[in-house]
């Protein structure tokens, strides 16, 4: 979803500076421009700057935490049952790039979801990932996106995310949709 909003922040709010994923604290009383909600996350404009404030710090915007951030996002270590990998594919596609209105499955970042389903590992998840660009800032808020999200699937009882950049990532590994999306066809 994307906002064009401007609005006043109501206290002092921890965000991240985009590209570079620099923590900035934007003071109350600023006005800030939304740019995008998408997948619990804001990000807003500020003096001439994209920044990315979590979604745990809605109520700073004035809007109500997103259920992901509401919810217990912890795992779940008296698991009784199988991981549905379907279910975790789905939360996989509420993560996005703060710069990028396209979801990390289908911007082809996300390489392999692996789920064990019996034994001692059962509910263990292992997610294999990239980045647009090996440099990338964010790269660290989106994997702990990526991994706190997936944790907060039924049954899951330990998530690892491995960040590779081989084979690197580019456009041909998006989706229709993405490219579509993002005017690339």
């Amino acid at each position: 979803m994307t906002h064009d909003q401007v609005v006043t922040i109501k206290r002092d709010v921890n965000a991240a500076l985009i590209p570079l994923g620099t923590p900035v604290t934007i003071p109350e009383g600023s006005e800030v421009h939304i740019v995008q909600e998408l997948g619990g996350s804001y990000t807003v404009s500020v003096n001439s700057n994209l920044v990315r404030i979590a979604g745990n710090d809605a109520d700073a915007l004035g809007m109500q935490k997103p259920a992901i951030e509401q919810a217990d996002a912890e795992l779940h270590p008296d698991a009784d049952g199988p991981v549905n990998v379907d279910e975790v594919w789905a939360i996989l596609k509420t993560c996005y790039d703060p710069e990028i209105p396209v979801n990390v499955v289908d911007l082809g970042l996300i390489y392999s979801c692996i789920v064990a389903d019996s034994g001692v590992a059962s509910g263990h998840v292992t997610i294999t990932m990239t980045l647009t660009a090996p440099g990338c800032g964010m790269g660290p808020f989106i994997v702990e996106d990526v991994r706190t999200k997936a944790a907060s699937v039924k049954n899951v009882t330990d998530v690892h995310v491995e960040l590779v950049f081989d084979p690197p990532w580019d456009r041909t590994m998006m989706s229709d949709e993405a490219r579509l999306q993002l005017g690339m066809f």
